[in-house]
């Protein structure tokens, strides 16, 4: 029994030290195994955002998709599910910059409500990107439905909604419910975005587009400016 009890505490470290040691070489492969899978969705969202742009979403191949970034379906799948989901993290990206667009150049006004028309504004005016067009104002509605429950649009009514309960609390709108006038003020903007991506002329419809948009936000004045 002695010579069982001191073998036991001879070797008890060691066991030990081999379990930390296969933690941390766990911990690690896992760490790497993320850091890869982080850098296939960058590589896979980049890819899909240039075919998507230049040939559009029903004519884009996953297979040349994937090839382009040495990936594999397998990597699409894995990391979006399909074809459209990968779409809706393209979209999503898009959409972002296109919502940090307008606010930054809504920052540049005067004041709130400056800020307000000019951020939508800016977005009605990104209509007239090619990129915007094809992937977020044409193919995105068509294969990912109503633009207006995206993740990311929410992200945009929320800022918006936080501009407009600023401006009543200032005495420049009128007392309304921030929200149902932030959804107004947003589903116009998308509206018109989505107009003018439609439209055989966007540059002509720009215009009227923009100053709807800035008549109808004016009918939320508590007093003409």
């Amino acid at each position: 029994m002695y010579d069982t009890y001191v073998e036991y505490s001879v070797y008890v470290p060691d066991v030990k030290f081999n379990i930390r040691l296969v933690c941390e070489i766990e911990d690690g492969m896992g760490k790497r195994r993320s850091e890869t899978m982080q850098e296939n969705r960058v590589k896979l969202i980049a890819a899909a955002r240039k075919a998507f742009a230049e040939k559009g979403y029903s004519a884009a191949s996953m297979d040349e998709l994937t090839a382009d970034v040495g990936l594999t379906r397998g990597a699409l799948y894995h990391n979006f599910g399909d074809k459209r989901g990968l779409l809706a993290a393209v979209v999503d990206q898009i959409d972002m910059e296109m919502a940090a667009r307008a606010k930054e150049i809504g920052a540049r006004a005067g004041n709130d409500w400056q800020g307000l028309l000019a951020e939508g504004a800016a977005y009605i005016e990104m209509a007239l990107n090619p990129e915007v067009q094809r992937i977020v104002l044409l193919d995105g509605p068509a294969v990912l439905g109503d633009p207006s429950q995206w993740p990311s649009q929410n992200s945009c009514l929320q800022v918006t909604k936080s501009t407009v309960e600023r401006l009543i609390a200032q005495g420049i709108l009128k007392p309304l419910d921030a929200e149902a006038a932030a959804r107004l003020l947003s589903g116009a903007a998308l509206n018109a975005a989505l107009w003018i991506a439609a439209s055989e002329n966007p540059q002509s419809v720009l215009p009227k587009a923009v100053e709807a948009f800035r008549s109808l936000a004016a009918g939320l004045l508590l007093e003409p400016l």
